[in-house]
């Protein structure tokens, strides 16, 4: 697999938390279900990082695989268009963790900002351990195990991205400089051709004496559609021209989310934490009751009395839910007091149980088939498995670990 293919493969995962909510849906699975379309994608449960912080108590991992992976399917997430898969399954992963592990320096792992959020709000438990403080690398490797280019992140996640970066390019600079590699670069060189040689020397001049991005792209989709070079040579002319070594690990980069737009029962950014949630496929009854039981504007004490609508919660579920007829109709009723509280919940609560009633038939269809279920993670660690053995097998000869 060559570092420009990788641009076309996405990677990305969820600690296994059970039965996933609405913000979930709003802020990944909706986009997951996109990128299956347009990208090679790689989904995983990422239950050993769970283990980084429920090393305590693993009691309920095993149930909320089975939950989220449900969920997963019951949004769309389609096992033809994407490979899903239990990072535990693929041992690979774990692998790659220790031989990276040797080069990447403590600094970098203590300087992550998680790191530390995550110990003071995690207070109450013993991350004083090698797999919380390792837990950023392991990410890397997940990421670097597929050579994916691209990864789905929110903004305060892409620094996990960026340390995925510089260890690929501390790897690539220990172990890419290969015995001869000039030599072996300029002969896959001679091998394109006389015109497409000189405008990968013009593209490389360009890139590396002006700093040209639009050069390097450029070298990247000729390097692209070449017939005669092999993988390897196409490697290390990509290497070449950022005037480094081979490229075994490509560089990721993050393919920034929009922050989810999916508010809690409260206001507050939906959360199982704040315990403000509606469940992705919670029984209609209990939705219903949820929204009806909402807290309004709290200056809206009777009937007659006008309100605000953006000092309400309800108005946030408004934003993502109702078009805009019905969202001028609230704004018009609420300010001068025409709808009472209930009637401005009415669409919104038909709103929401129309678009949870498929998912809810298709989990029926999953919680029914547990053998489905079985057989889909299944091939999908086949699959998993095979990307990451081609991985790890370049890895290990650039370290020096092909006995054969």
């Amino acid at each position: 697999m060559s570092s420009v293919d990788s641009q076309q493969r996405v990677l990305s995962g969820m600690r296994p938390t059970g039965k996933l909510h609405l913000g979930h849906y709003h802020g990944v699975l909706k986009n997951w279900v996109k990128l299956q379309h347009e990208f090679e994608c790689f989904f995983f449960i990422a239950d050993w990082h769970a283990l980084t912080t429920q090393y305590d108590d693993p009691s309920g991992i095993k149930d909320s695989v089975w939950d989220m992976v449900i969920d997963w399917l019951a949004s769309g997430v389609n096992p033809g268009s994407s490979t899903m898969f239990i990072q535990s399954q693929v041992p690979e992963h774990a692998e790659l963790h220790l031989l990276l592990s040797m080069i990447t320096p403590l600094g970098w792992l203590e300087r992550t900002p998680t790191y530390k959020d995550q110990q003071e709000k995690l207070r109450e438990k013993d991350l004083a351990t090698y797999g919380f403080l390792g837990y950023p690398l392991l990410m890397s490797s997940d990421i670097l195990m597929y050579r994916a280019g691209r990864v789905p992140v929110g903004a305060d996640q892409v620094s996990h991205v960026e340390i995925t970066r510089e260890i690929a390019r501390r790897f690539n600079h220990v172990y890419g400089r290969e015995p001869g590699f000039e030599e072996q670069s300029e002969a896959a060189i001679v091998k394109m051709g006389k015109k497409n040689a000189k405008l990968y020397r013009t593209l490389k001049k360009r890139y590396q004496e002006e700093g040209d991005m639009d050069a390097l792209e450029t070298a990247r989709a000729l390097l692209m559609e070449q017939q005669n070079i092999s993988i390897g040579d196409r490697e290390r002319l990509y290497g070449y021209i950022e005037g480094g070594g081979k490229i075994i690990l490509p560089e990721p980069h993050p393919l920034l989310t929009p922050d989810s737009k999916m508010p809690g029962l409260d206001g507050h950014k939906m959360s199982k934490s704040y315990n403000n949630y509606i469940g992705l496929r919670e029984e209609p009854d209990s939705v219903v009751q949820k929204i009806r039981t909402m807290q309004t504007d709290p200056q809206r004490i009777r009937r007659t009395d006008p309100g605000e609508p953006e000092k309400c919660p309800v108005w946030g579920l408004h934003q993502v839910y109702s078009d805009k007829e019905t969202r001028d109709w609230v704004e018009t009723g609420c300010r001068n007091a025409g709808i009472g509280c209930l009637e401005c919940k009415k669409p919104l609560i038909d709103s929401v149980l129309e678009e949870q009633r498929p998912l809810r038939e298709r989990a029926v269809e999953y919680e029914n088939s547990p053998d489905l279920v079985y057989s889909i993670l299944q091939e999908g660690r086949e699959r998993a498995r095979d990307a990451a053995r081609d991985t790890l097998e370049e890895v290990r000869s650039a370290m020096g670990l092909n006995y054969r």
